[in-house]
């Protein structure tokens, strides 16, 4: 038979603080299972601190005594173990450390020292320097910017986690003190060159971001400059559309870069920037043999995208493009007219052409945004688009991917969206358009670059002149 454990009497329930009734076994308020409460200890006894025994073949560290008195018969002064030199595992002086720990009983009615201790059961006084929500703590703040450098610190070479701030980036792109999955570098790109700035978004949508872009400069035979922005969208429905886009800036860019000092006209030398982009984007199709035989979930189709690019040269404005990216002009003159400067490689853009719809039925249509032309192995054929303006006053040259254009799709609305002094400062400008799209939903990879074009007036006339 067995015996059930006599429990001590309680003077108040653990669970609602309610006195029980002698001999009960469950709270009557809150139902508490008074059985269960422990017996409370009667003592908690100090336990002392010995120094441990010597190790064998060794003597015994030995304390000096303690004088009772000194020479003139003064009770000895008391000495602590901070007194003596050092340092606590913080790296603090012992003797700071006794000031703000240990404080010496005062006479009785005495007020407390001004020195705070530290605590562990209670908040730092509100109002204070350190008054932060938070508990005192003995050791340093891990937070601190001294801890985190000091403790902390990558290696060199080594990302620093953009969540903690604190911890090294492993090669999987992990922080390994608190795990944040960190942003890839073409999440978000910006880049400013002189009088040309370009900014690229991954949008709110989309898992990484399918579009590059290259903005550069260079100077023509006779010395006069020469800006360069190309901006390319990868085909989400290709395989490794990432790739595809950088590959296409970088060509394009490159051959412009090549072209323009040795005296090629610009409209040439955009023909022929295109042709090498899509000569680029055609090599990532030319895989080793069983490159794609241990992954049967990837695309099989060839690498996709599309280009649009402008030059600035002399007094000429060079466009180009293939697919549905678009250049647009607004004129610093807001009163002027605005202009789209291309015409879209899409379903809706032959639509409109045909006369079979009119654009907001296209473009209102699901297929609006399939693209008939596009860089790749698997293009129908490659038909590169180029045009030359001569603008007769100011202006700012937009470059885009749909996924702001989708947000300010007439010229009218893009120029609404292009913030006053873009003019001035295009990658403030770029960030503005940007976030106009992120606002209206990001569905997109968003990708704009600016390219503000200064002439001197001419008199009245359009606002450019197609060559």
């Amino acid at each position: 038979m067995s015996q059930s454990h006599q429990q001590p009497a309680l003077s108040k329930c653990p669970g609602c603080d309610e006195p029980p009734a002698a001999g009960d076994l469950f709270c009557g308020a809150c139902g508490y299972d008074l059985s269960a409460v422990p017996a409370r200890p009667g003592d908690r006894p100090t336990m002392a601190i010995t120094v441990p025994p010597a190790a064998s073949g060794s003597e015994a560290v030995r304390w000096p005594a303690a004088a009772e008195t000194d020479s003139s018969d003064v009770p000895a002064p008391v000495h602590r173990p901070s007194d003596l030199p050092g340092t606590d595992s913080g790296g603090r002086p012992l003797a700071e450390q006794e000031q703000e720990q240990v404080q010496e009983p005062g006479p009785l009615g005495a007020p407390e020292p001004s020195a705070v201790p530290v605590r562990h059961d209670d908040r730092a006084e509100p109002g204070g320097a350190e008054h932060s929500g938070d508990f005192a703590l003995a050791a340093p703040d891990p937070r601190t910017a001294e801890h985190t450098a000091a403790a902390a610190a990558p290696a060199a070479g080594g990302k620093v986690c953009v969540a903690c701030r604190s911890g090294r980036v492993d090669p999987d792109g992990y922080c390994e003190n608190c795990g944040h999955a960190q942003p890839r570098e073409r999440d978000h790109m910006e880049q400013e060159l002189g009088s040309v700035a370009a900014v690229s978004d991954r949008g709110l949508r989309h898992h990484r971001n399918e579009d590059s872009f290259a903005v550069s400069s260079t100077a023509l035979p006779d010395g006069s400059p020469a800006v360069v922005a190309i901006v390319c969208d990868g085909v989400s429905s290709a395989s490794r559309p990432d790739e595809a886009s950088a590959a296409a800036a970088n060509a394009a860019n490159e051959s412009l870069l090549a072209s323009l000092p040795r005296g090629t006209h610009p409209q040439q030398a955009m023909h022929e920037a295109i042709v090498a982009a899509s000569e680029a984007v055609n090599a990532l199709a030319q895989e080793p043999a069983g490159a794609m035989e241990h992954d049967a979930h990837r695309h099989q189709n060839a690498p996709a995208c599309t280009l649009v690019g402008a030059v600035m040269a002399g007094e000429l404005l060079i466009v180009g493009w293939v697919g549905d990216s678009r250049v647009y002009w607004v004129p610093e003159d807001r009163s002027r007219p605005t202009a789209r400067l291309t015409e879209d490689d899409s379903w809706a853009a032959q639509m409109v052409a045909a006369g079979l719809m009119n654009e907001a039925e296209a473009y209102a249509d699901e297929r609006a945004h399939a693209i008939t032309g596009w860089l790749g192995a698997d293009a129908y054929e490659l038909e590169p688009h180029t045009a030359a303006f001569k603008p007769d006053r100011p202006g700012l040259v937009v470059v885009c991917t749909d996924g702001l254009w989708n947000y300010a799709e007439s010229a009218e609305e893009m120029a609404a969206a292009v913030p006053a002094d873009a003019q001035e400062h295009p990658l403030r400008g770029a960030q503005v358009l940007v976030g106009h799209a992120l606002d209206g939903g990001g569905h997109d990879n968003v990708t704009v670059a600016l390219l503000p074009f200064a002439v001197r007036p001419q008199g009245a006339g359009s606002a450019c002149e197609t060559v």
